[in-house]
C-alpha cells in the first residue's frame, strides 16, 4: 500500500503520530473483526476472541467468518462493528444520563452499527431516530434497525436541515460525519487512490455544514457527539473548534484508561478529542469527540401533543394475538401496515409520519386482513412477539435453505402461520396452506451464496 506522502507529512504534529509505525502497520494485510452481541438476542455461535476493552458487548474473533451461512447473523444477535467505533459506549457513559429515557438522533445513520449501539446502551425507554440522507444507503439502515428487533428506533431519510425545525428537542445527537475515509486505508484499500488535500478539504467543509443544519434541533444542555474515520486534523481538531467558537458549545473531557491505548488530543482551541492509532490499539482509525450546548434555543411546539385513537377495537384485538397490549405500547398505522410504537413517544412518532420522511418506526406487525394480521417479516424479529406462537426449529442446513427462501423444505406443517427458529433464534415465517409450505423470508435479504 503506497499511502500518500501528503497526508503522511499532514499528520506529522499530531499527537502519538508514529510515521514508522504507521507506514508498517498498513503495509501489513492484519486485521481483527470484531462482533457486538445484541444483549436482547445474546445467545450465538462464534468463537469469541477477546473481549474490546471499552465495550460491554463487543468482541474480537479469531478468524473472520463467513456471517452470510449463520442464521444468528440474520437474526440480529449480533452486529459485525469495528471495534474502534465502539468507543461510542464509553462516551454516551460519561457524557449522558443512561438511566433516564432521552431522545436520540443519529443524523448520518446507515448501516445502523451506532444507531443499535445507542439503542443497546441508553435507557430502554428512550427513543433512538436514525436519519440517513443517501436514498441508497437507507434501505440496509432500516435492515438492520428491524434485525435489532427493538421498538424504540425509528428510521427518517432527509437533509439534516429538516430537524432544524424540532427546535431544542434531542437529548443526543450523533454525527459520524462523511469524510475522506484515511482511517478505513487498511480495509477498503481503493480509498487510498481517492484520498486527496482537495478531498480532505471538501469534507471539512461538508462536515460543518451538517453540524450547522442541525445545530437547532438539540436542546440547551444536549450533548453532541462528533466522530469520522479520518485521521486530518482538517476533519477532527479543527471541525472540533469551530463546534467550539461558532456553534458555542462547550468541550467534554472523556476518562481514559491507560492500557485502551487511545491518544488524547487537545486542540488548539483547548478542545479535548481522541484518536485512534490502528498501531496502538486494536482497531482501525477513528476520531470522536464530544460537546455540550450552552446557549438557550426556544422550545420545540407540537400540534399533536393530543394523539387521539387511530386503530380500531377490532385492530386491537388482531395486533393482541400476536403481542402484548400493555400500557408502554401505542398502535398506529404505516401505511397498509399496524405498528407498535412506544407510548411514551407516540405524540412526536405522529407527528414525525406527518410532517417528515419516516421510512420505518417502532416494529411493524403487520397488515390487516379482515379481522386478522398477517405478520410483517420485523414482527418475528422483535421483542413484542408473544412467546405461544407456534413454531419449528430447524436444522442448520434447514434454516439456510430457508434463508436462501427456499420452498417445500418442511413436512407436518400445520395450516397458518409458523415461526421459524433456529437454535432458539427466530427467523421468519411460513404459512401452510393446504399441502403447500409459504416462505416468506424477505426476497431481498435471501441468501445467494451457495
Amino acid at each position: 500500500m503506497n499511502l500518500p506522502d501528503e497526508l503522511l507529512d499532514s499528520l506529522k504534529s499530531l499527537s502519538g503520530f508514529n510515521a514508522t509505525a504507521f507506514i508498517d502497520v498498513h503495509s501489513r494485510n492484519e486485521f481483527e473483526t470484531s462482533i457486538r452481541l445484541n444483549p436482547q438476542k445474546s445467545k450465538q455461535d462464534l468463537p469469541l476472541h477477546q473481549p474490546i476493552l471499552w465495550s460491554s458487548y463487543g468482541y474480537s474473533l479469531e478468524n473472520r467468518p463467513s456471517f452470510t451461512l449463520d442464521p444468528f447473523f440474520h437474526a440480529g444477535h449480533y452486529y459485525v462493528q469495528e471495534s474502534s467505533s465502539m468507543f461510542l459506549e464509553e462516551v454516551l457513559k460519561q457524557t449522558v444520563s443512561v438511566k433516564e429515557p432521552l431522545l436520540a438522533i443519529d443524523l448520518c445513520a446507515a448501516p445502523g452499527g451506532k444507531s443499535t449501539l445507542i439503542q443497546s446502551v441508553l435507557h430502554p425507554e428512550s427513543l433512538i431516530v436514525c436519519n440517513e440522507v443517501i436514498q441508497k444507503r437507507v434501505s440496509i439502515l432500516k435492515e438492520n434497525v428491524i434485525k435489532w428487533g427493538a421498538s424504540n428506533m425509528v428510521v427518517t431519510s432527509q437533509d439534516p436541515a429538516a430537524f432544524n425545525r424540532m427546535s431544542g428537542l434531542a437529548d443526543l445527537m450523533l454525527i459520524d460525519a462523511p469524510c475522506s475515509g484515511s482511517g478505513l486505508f487498511r480495509r477498503e484499500p481503493e480509498l487510498v487512490q481517492e484520498w486527496s488535500k482537495q478531498a480532505v478539504q471538501l469534507c471539512s467543509e461538508r462536515q460543518r455544514r451538517i453540524l450547522a443544519d442541525s445545530w437547532n434541533v438539540l436542546k440547551e444542555g444536549g450533548v453532541l457527539i462528533y466522530s469520522t474515520c479520518s485521521y486530518s486534523e482538517e476533519e477532527n481538531e479543527q471541525v472540533m473548534d469551530w463546534i467550539s467558537s461558532e456553534l458555542q458549545a462547550e468541550t467534554k473531557r472523556i476518562r481514559l484508561r491507560e492500557e485502551w491505548q487511545i491518544e488524547e488530543s487537545v486542540s488548539a482551541g483547548k478542545n479535548y478529542g481522541y484518536r485512534f492509532w490502528p498501531y496502538k490499539v486494536r482497531g482501525e482509525g477513528f476520531f470522536i469527540a464530544a460537546f455540550q450546548k450552552i446557549t438557550p434555543v426556544s422550545p420545540f411546539k407540537n400540534s399533536r401533543r393530543n394523539v387521539t385513537g387511530t386503530v380500531s377495537s377490532m385492530e386491537k384485538e388482531a395486533a393482541a394475538q400476536w403481542i402484548e397490549l400493555k400500557d408502554e405500547v401505542h398502535l398506529l398505522f404505516q401505511g397498509e401496515h399496524l405498528a407498535a410504537v412506544p407510548d411514551r413517544w407516540k405524540s412526536f412518532i405522529h407527528y414525525l409520519i406527518e410532517e417528515h420522511r419516516v421510512r420505518y418506526a417502532g416494529v411493524e406487525l403487520g397488515s390487516i386482513v379482515r379481522d386478522r394480521i398477517n405478520p410483517d417479516h420485523a414482527l418475528a424479529l422483535s421483542g413484542l412477539l408473544k412467546t405461544d406462537i407456534p413454531c419449528v426449529e430447524l436444522s442448520k442446513e434447514q434454516a439456510l435453505d430457508y434463508l436462501r427462501k427456499n420452498e417445500g423444505l418442511y413436512s407436518d406443517i400445520p395450516n397458518g402461520w409458523i415461526l421459524i427458529q433456529f437454535e432458539g433464534a427466530k427467523l421468519g415465517w411460513i404459512k401452510g396452506v393446504g399441502k403447500r409450505i409459504n416462505n416468506y423470508y424477505p426476497k431481498e435479504w435471501r441468501i445467494r451464496m451457495k
